[in-house]
């Protein structure tokens, strides 16, 4: 079992950043593929980024690619996800979610543990 916190979302004007934090409880983060996913009122959770349990290896959606850089630091049980240039169209809900099994995926049911959310919110 693991349990997640996500902090770092705020309201930020469209170009501008945020860097978003997950914490990790537990003594296995670094056994955990990890990833962000968004949601906005009315629609369906979507991935946005993922990353193995080494951190050598990064997965995005193609609305951020270039933009967001998610990464992990397993020394502090903690995974972020850098967000520039940001858009009007990012404004939302943020979760960070723990994979227990297998490789990285963009698949939200193969995520078993999840935060709480952030909310980013992104004014033109």
């Amino acid at each position: 079992q693991v349990q997640l916190v996500e902090s770092g979302g705020g309201l930020v004007q469209a170009g501008g950043s945020l860097r978003l934090s997950c914490a990790a409880s537990g003594r296995t983060f670094s056994t955990y593929p990890m990833g962000w996913f968004r949601q906005v009122p009315g629609k369906e959770r979507e991935f946005v980024a993922a990353i193995n349990r080494s951190g050598d290896n990064t997965y995005y959606a193609d609305s951020v690619k270039g933009r967001f850089t998610i990464s992990r630091d397993n020394a502090k049980n903690t995974v972020y996800l850098q967000m520039n240039s940001l858009r009007p169209e990012d404004t939302a809900v943020y979760y960070c979610a723990a994979k227990r099994y297998g490789l990285t995926s963009q698949d939200i049911r193969e995520y078993a543990y999840w935060g709480q959310g952030t909310q980013v919110t992104v004014s033109s």
